[in-house]
């Protein structure tokens, strides 16, 4: 009698440990999130002065007080909350500048949102001004749809958007609603 309650203890146990066995799954991913919220930056930069160079030289220069890292996210991106500035060079060592209030780099449409008093200034002394303005980095593509003033040369031309490459050599401020023509 004592042997068979043993077994029966026994056999109870063996179902209990082999259903426990059986019952548990791989959380290894959920596991490495522990302490990582979704909603925070995997990591935070501050006082940023990047340096990209190209065969030994500088193409851009890019400073700003904060950046916070969201590549934890499945629609990875750089957030700039407090502004950027940011120097461009072309081969001829020639500065175009543009500074912003507030940028997000997205890795994934390699796009660049720029919000809040956005100037670009090219070295041929045109100057945009906006309140938002996208960069598609893959086409070298400025556009927004948002009110801007575009300075060039001889003319100060107010719009509601704006549409052009890096060069501004096909520069179209959209929906003109005022233009100022300079004499020289």
């Amino acid at each position: 009698m004592i042997r068979t309650c043993k077994h029966i203890i026994w056999n109870i146990v063996t179902v209990f440990t082999v259903t426990m066995f059986f019952s548990c799954k791989s959380n290894l991913d959920e596991v490495s999130k522990i302490g990582v919220s979704e909603n925070e930056p995997i990591g935070v930069a501050e006082n940023i002065n990047l340096k990209r160079t190209d065969s030994g030289r500088v193409i851009a220069n890019l400073v700003s007080p904060k950046m916070l890292d969201f590549s934890n996210r499945d629609f990875a991106y750089n957030e700039f909350p407090d502004g950027v500035h940011l120097d461009l060079y072309d081969e001829n060592n020639q500065k175009s500048t543009v500074i912003a209030d507030y940028a997000i780099v997205y890795d994934k449409t390699n796009l660049i949102d720029m919000q809040g008093n956005v100037i670009l200034a090219s070295h041929k002394k045109d100057t945009l001004f906006a309140e938002q303005l996208f960069y598609d980095q893959e086409r070298e593509w400025l556009f927004t749809n948002q009110p801007v003033t575009f300075i060039s040369a001889n003319n100060v031309i107010n719009g509601g958007g704006f549409d052009s490459d890096i060069e501004f050599n096909q520069a179209q401020v959209l929906a003109v609603d005022g233009e100022i023509t300079l004499d020289e």
